[in-house]
């Protein structure tokens, strides 16, 4: 009865938000219960499912999914197998009387387990390409769960943080190697945006105090992005994106530098038609195509970016409201068609919805 009354109070919810777009969009217990069961529902199914794995043989070749990887099989892939792990964490600890606490616990216990994350790390290095497997979407993603878990206050979460280290140590290292090999950025609009990978390496680094690693980050987001004016947001997005390039990289420079900085690297950034673009909202003319349903995923994305950004820009600077009140249409337009779209929406969006709902506040 209890979930019943939740499953009701959820839809409600949702359906209000998508009526009232000027109203301030935020996250409650009944819209974080329906979210919640997204994950659920996809984290143990291991098809349909894409490895992007690169085989060296015949052996590997015929490898499923969980022997690949035991942990981060379902959910279609293995970074939102991981970004799906993230959010029912970050849901345990916002609300921990959920209605559908006990199959959360059952299912992160099962799969916060120290032999089982051993063999995870093992598969970085193991095969021919496996050293750049999910670089950087998939490693910032690792992170960010790891930061959730070890800011948990319940002994349940440091006893899975403490399982988590030998994948996150791993993907850490890795990190540290490639970074200063890293030439030039990657602007592009889906998986391998620097910007976003950057930006939650820089969250991991300095929650758990790692100054090498901070130091690389901030030294790359420099080279990267503080000689960047006038940036040519105007021809975004591309067709099936689901982070705005520009905005990532304002993102991650809002955390490297001070406000004052900040605020005059930003005055140059943009000009008045790339702003006028990226607050325009994203046609997703499909929601069942795989590809073209990212275009949801790029209005949450936006209005995490967008809300991050206001707060550290002067309430002078007219872009403040202005982004703020984009990211509130953004989301009570995008929040209820999660659950139109099919597989190809509903093994990844909710973790999107979530993180922009939640953290940046």
């Amino acid at each position: 009865m209890k979930k019943m009354v939740y499953t009701l109070l959820s839809l409600c919810s949702i359906v209000c938000a998508a009526g009232h777009l000027n109203a301030q969009t935020r996250l409650t217990p009944p819209i974080a219960f329906k979210l919640s069961q997204l994950p659920l529902r996809c984290i143990p199914v291991e098809f349909p499912n894409k490895t992007s794995h690169l085989s060296d043989g015949v052996g590997d070749a015929k490898l499923l999914p969980s022997e690949l990887h035991p942990v981060f099989y379902g959910c279609l892939d293995w970074h939102s197998s991981v970004h799906g792990h993230w959010m029912l964490v970050r849901l345990l600890q916002e609300y921990p009387d959920l209605p559908d606490r006990d199959i959360i616990i059952k299912i992160l216990n099962n799969s916060f387990q120290r032999e089982k994350m051993e063999q995870e790390a093992s598969y970085f290095g193991k095969y021919t390409a496996s050293n750049t497997y999910e670089r950087t979407y998939g490693w910032a993603w690792l992170l960010k769960l790891d930061e959730a878990l070890a800011q948990g206050k319940d002994p349940q979460f440091h006893k899975w943080h403490e399982a988590m280290q030998p994948l996150t140590q791993k993907i850490v290292a890795l990190w540290k190697a490639y970074l200063p090999k890293q030439t030039y950025p990657n602007r592009t609009g889906v998986h391998p945006n620097t910007a976003f990978g950057l930006a939650f390496a820089y969250d991991w680094a300095k929650s758990q105090k790692d100054e090498v690693f901070l130091k690389l980050i901030i030294g790359k987001a420099k080279d990267f992005y503080l000689n960047n004016a006038d940036i040519p947001a105007y021809l975004e997005p591309d067709g099936s994106d689901f982070f705005s390039p520009s905005l990532m990289a304002a993102d991650l420079m809002r955390r490297v530098l001070n406000q004052k900085e900040f605020n005059t690297w930003f005055s140059k950034y943009y000009s008045t038609r790339s702003i006028k673009r990226i607050c325009e909202p994203p046609v997703v003319s499909d929601r069942s195509d795989y590809q073209t349903v990212h275009l949801d995923g790029l209005s949450f994305s936006r209005a995490w970016c967008m809300k991050a950004i206001a707060a550290q820009l002067y309430d002078t600077n007219p872009n403040q409201k202005l982004f703020k009140a984009t990211a509130d249409q953004f989301l009570n337009a995008t929040l209820p068609q999660i659950f139109d779209g099919g597989y190809g929406g509903e093994h990844w969006l909710a973790s999107f919805a979530i993180y922009a709902l939640l953290e940046s506040k």
